[in-house]
């Protein structure tokens, strides 16, 4: 009863969901991955998503911005790149590589309980992921151009808050982009 009340509370409250839809992301440079411009379905609403101390090329922290909604993405362990943690607005979401040393494959966990898999779609190119599920919907990122990691195109339908949504962002452009 207590959980029922407490997700129905979040929903109503809009705090648990993202309105929009990420529609696409875009390195903003062509010769670097560190700084990112992220596309809503609101017109005019872009956010970034860059790495937080890019002079130190520590590649373990991130933030994010879209509007008002801002977080953060970092390691949950230092020297650890299979389990990330993803905070904002109040919520946490943690991820973790299904199999070690495989980055293919992650479990991400809702907040609030549940989980699915976040996955390339082919073991051996790493330009399409995607999660597809009845019961949170559907979240896929394909690159624009064929071999290209600079831009993404992003299928939006999961029923989710933002920080889910830039962990699935977030896995998919630290796992396919060189680190420059």
């Amino acid at each position: 009863m207590k959980n029922t009340l407490f997700t129905l509370l979040m929903v109503l409250s809009g705090s648990h969901l993202f309105g929009q839809q990420l529609t696409a992301i875009a390195s903003q440079w062509s010769d670097s991955f560190a700084e990112w411009t992220i596309y809503t379905s609101v017109e005019g609403e872009e956010g970034t998503l860059r790495l937080r101390w890019n002079s130190r090329g520590d590649w373990t922290q991130w933030e994010y911005r879209i509007g008002e909604w801002t977080g953060q993405l970092k390691t949950k362990w230092p020297d650890r790149i299979d389990q990330w943690e993803a905070r904002g607005e109040n919520i946490i979401v943690d991820a973790r590589t299904i199999w070690r040393d495989n980055l293919r494959e992650w479990r991400i966990s809702r907040p609030g309980g549940g989980e699915y898999k976040w996955q390339s779609r082919y073991s051996n190119i790493l330009d399409e992921w995607v999660v597809d599920t009845e019961k949170y919907g559907f979240f896929e990122m394909y690159t624009a151009f064929e071999g290209d990691p600079r831009e993404w195109i992003i299928v939006d339908e999961l029923e989710a808050s933002l920080p889910e949504k830039m962990m699935l962002v977030f896995l998919t452009i630290i796992n396919s982009t060189p680190k420059q």
